[in-house]
């Protein structure tokens, strides 16, 4: 774990999780290492961690000395969780655990490109490949750019923004975050809460390049499979368009009413319950921990505990 990396929730993602002894979990969004430490030291168990970002794989390797024979590693993408582990043996789980989006080692380098308070090249990709952001502004065009910065970015003044983005890349393309930063910045103001102008459309950004709400709707299928009985899925987001859908999902999967168009499901009368929800209200920070960390304040953990009823969804990649 780095030293400017501060896990939000921890206590409380334990007490979900709740590790047993000889027991197997994963970490599927490994980042900074914070909760695969904290599991391990919690209970003689296994942990597995998945992550695509090269610089966290590289940041495991202290886990790796410290518990050699009870922690590994593996390259790629969460959602990808059911065949990255059938490749390395495993087809059970007790625990899953997921802290999605971006992690603080990848802010606080500005060479990441996910920061708008440092500047840096515009690319916000978590792995090292695909388009960054700086393709998307500069060449979709104005009305595929405000729907994106509306729909993943919650901006009320997508139209606006994206006009803006593209009077400023007809003088010269934006490469740089600091660069669109000022663009959002002139027809955005600021919110009274503090919370900077180009807030959304840079998680818009970064959503889309990372296809993250795919991500996460390909993970909580993989992750109904691959649970055994009283396995307990613990998953903490930090913006409504994750915590949506992570409670849709756990709403549909314990008996709830409605079904998400997200995720893949059986016919009308064959679905049993998959999961017993024990807290339908979500979990938040603390007054101390957000004195500590104030990037835990839009936090929020769900947890579910999977029962023996069979997964609804039956194939590998069970998104949309």
């Amino acid at each position: 774990m780095t030293g400017h990396h501060i896990p939000v929730l921890l206590t409380d993602m334990l007490e979900a999780l709740a590790p047993q002894d000889g027991e197997t979990h994963l970490d599927g969004t490994f980042g900074g290492g914070g909760y695969s430490r904290a599991i391990l030291e919690t209970a003689r168990c296994n942990v597995w961690a998945i992550d695509r970002d090269p610089e966290a794989i590289d940041r495991a390797d202290t886990l790796l000395k410290d518990f050699p024979r009870r922690f590994a590693i593996l390259m790629g993408r969460f959602g990808d969780m059911e065949d990255l582990l059938a490749e390395a043996g495993v087809d059970g789980l007790d625990g899953i655990v997921l802290d999605i989006g971006v992690s603080s080692p990848q802010i606080d380098t500005p060479e990441r490109g996910f920061s708008f308070r440092q500047d840096g090249p515009l690319d916000m990709r978590m792995g090292g490949d695909g388009p960054t952001a700086a393709d998307i502004v500069n060449d979709w065009e104005e009305a595929a750019l405000a729907r994106l910065i509306r729909d993943m970015g919650e901006e009320r003044r997508a139209r606006q923004v994206a006009r803006a983005i593209v009077e400023a890349r007809a003088e010269a393309p934006l490469t740089r975050t600091a660069q669109l930063a000022d663009v959002v910045r002139r027809v955005v103001r600021k919110a009274k809460d503090g919370i900077d102008p180009a807030t959304r459309t840079f998680q818009a950004l970064r959503i889309e390049v990372n296809d993250e709400l795919g991500e996460l709707d390909r993970a909580l299928a993989a992750a109904e499979r691959l649970l055994k009985p009283a396995g307990r899925l613990v998953v903490v987001a930090f913006h409504s368009l994750e915590d949506k859908r992570v409670k849709s999902f756990m709403t549909e999967r314990s008996g709830g009413a409605g079904l998400s168009r997200h995720l893949p499901g059986p016919p009308e009368g064959q679905r049993h319950p998959t999961f017993t929800v024990p807290k339908r209200r979500s979990v938040k920070a603390g007054d101390g921990e957000l004195a500590a960390n104030p990037r835990a304040r839009s936090a929020r953990l769900r947890v579910a505990i999977r029962n023996d009823a069979p997964a609804w969804a039956t194939g590998n990649g069970g998104g949309s």
